[in-house]
């Protein structure tokens, strides 16, 4: 069996959100415990962790309760930077790996950093037929927000057939696009059955009534 890859004093970024893997975030940062932290990652060309917050907010407040961390998060690799003023970043991050928080602690500065076992990724497995009516309407809503929100164009690029053709690629995007809770969508994010994930995203479409 290979050994679990680890890393350790991984910087977190907490957020209302959560980032799947080959998921898009566009993040404008101006608190100092995370200006200096993308900067420091952007120039090492390394990650930071995103972990959606369980509770507390993603903005520090004086007096406000300690944030409570979900386990599991996902790397997030800066792909643009751009300095738009003094004080503020506008990152733009794509996902990666998904990984599960060993240990954790808050340095003096109020940045989160953790030990943590990345999580091995999603096996490539094919849409089956009776769920092909997910990636048919993936593809659909793309392409209708791609014709609404042209500025996205390029975080909306037409997926390919491999991409419409794997469990894991289809339920990641469907659980992007779709209103879920936090917690709903944290615990898909999690499950290590990308066809058990897709399964239960099938179930949501057809409770909202959108694979009708």
């Amino acid at each position: 069996m290979p050994q679990q890859l680890t890393l350790s004093s991984l910087p977190l970024f907490p957020l209302g959100t959560v980032l799947f893997p080959d998921g898009e975030l566009s993040l404008r940062v101006f608190e100092v415990r995370y200006l200096d932290m993308v900067r420091k990652c952007h120039q090492a060309g390394a990650p930071f962790g995103v972990v959606a917050l369980e509770s507390g907010t993603e903005v520090r407040r004086a007096g406000a309760p300690q944030e409570q961390l979900y386990r599991v998060g996902t790397l997030a690799n800066i792909e643009e930077l751009q300095t738009p003023q003094a004080g503020l970043l506008a990152v733009r991050c794509k996902g990666s790996e998904r990984f599960h928080i060993d240990n954790q602690r808050l340095l003096g500065h109020g940045l989160w950093v953790a030990d943590v076992t990345m999580i091995p990724a999603d096996l490539n497995v094919a849409v089956p037929e009776e769920l092909k009516s997910c990636a048919d309407l993936l593809a659909t809503a793309l392409q209708s927000l791609r014709e609404r929100t042209p500025e996205a164009a390029a975080s909306l690029a037409t997926p390919t057939a491999a991409q419409l053709d794997d469990c894991a690629w289809v339920s990641n995007r469907w659980c992007e696009l779709l209103p879920m809770p936090l917690e709903l969508k944290q615990r898909m994010m999690s499950l290590d059955n990308p066809l058990a994930r897709l399964e239960l995203v099938s179930d949501v479409l057809e409770k909202t009534g959108i694979s009708r």
